[in-house]
């Protein structure tokens, strides 16, 4: 199920990422449910949607790091 706002987005992800990691992680696994629909472009067993996580926490992972317990952008050090 596709995320239409921030607000529509798992506890966890909201309580953990600031707002625009938010909208990055939204987008990217809006854009990834859509993609993957045919089982067969998915790895393994997955389901859609865990695979429509996995994309959007690696999209997440591409601008920001985890730094104790806030995620920062990479390029502010």
């Amino acid at each position: 199920m596709p995320y239409r706002s921030r607000d529509e987005l798992p506890d966890l992800v909201r309580e953990l990422l600031p707002e625009h990691a938010q909208e990055i992680y939204r987008e990217a696994f809006n854009n990834a449910f859509d993609q993957y629909a045919d089982p067969a472009e998915r790895r393994g067993h997955a389901s859609r949607e865990e695979t429509a996580h996995k994309v959007a926490w690696a999209a997440v992972k591409r601008e920001y790091e985890k730094r104790g317990d806030r995620w920062v952008p990479k390029s502010s050090r």
